[in-house]
């Protein structure tokens, strides 16, 4: 049996094909911009304007009194003097969302005046927040906070009745930590 040489050509072939493959790169991602349809079906905003959908879903109006509603500053649970990003633009939105629903929101920049009365954890409106009320004669006051976690955000809402601090609908959801919640949720002092 006689034994063939590879040619040199062939050979230099190989070697040149090895070298090219070792010496590509991975193309780097391209990312994509965000398109003005993208935007209108963010999913922050729809999962706020579901949240006061569920918040005002078979409310008595009856019970909440005439005046005007104002929103107050969603707040991190863990520090009540804090607001995130997050806070203002979901208070922001559920201002929105209210008032696309029918109710007179005063737009007034409320911070997130509550506070946890001892032993009991019940979440009160300060004596500040109540004079604000009445000086706007809103017969209803929307107060929240958020409690980031590893995976998600929690967030509870409640329509609080200016004239005895009772709560009078209440909802409870999540936001997923995307980039966009983990971006608003860098704490800023007030």
């Amino acid at each position: 049996m006689i034994r063939t040489r590879p040619s040199l050509s062939l050979l230099a072939l190989s070697c040149a094909a090895a070298l090219l493959a070792g010496c590509a790169q991975p193309k780097p991602q391209v990312r994509t911009e965000p398109t003005y349809e993208n935007a209108a079906q963010a999913p922050l905003v729809r999962s706020s304007r579901d949240a006061v959908a569920r918040l005002l879903g078979n409310l008595d109006l009856s019970s909440t009194g005439a005046g005007p509603v104002l929103v107050a500053t969603v707040v991190n649970v863990n520090d009540l003097r804090m607001s995130a990003p997050l806070g203002r633009t979901l208070s922001e939105q559920y201002a929105s969302g209210m008032a696309m629903s029918g109710f007179d929101v005063k737009e007034v920049k409320l911070r997130g005046d509550v506070f946890v009365k001892e032993g009991t954890g019940e979440l009160l409106l300060s004596r500040e927040l109540q004079d604000i009320a009445r000086q706007h004669h809103a017969s209803m006051v929307l107060v929240g906070t958020y409690s980031p976690a590893a995976s998600y955000t929690y967030v509870s809402l409640k329509l609080v009745r200016t004239e005895d601090s009772r709560i009078i609908r209440a909802h409870d959801y999540a936001l997923p930590n995307d980039r966009d919640v983990n971006r608003l949720l860098v704490t800023t002092p007030r």
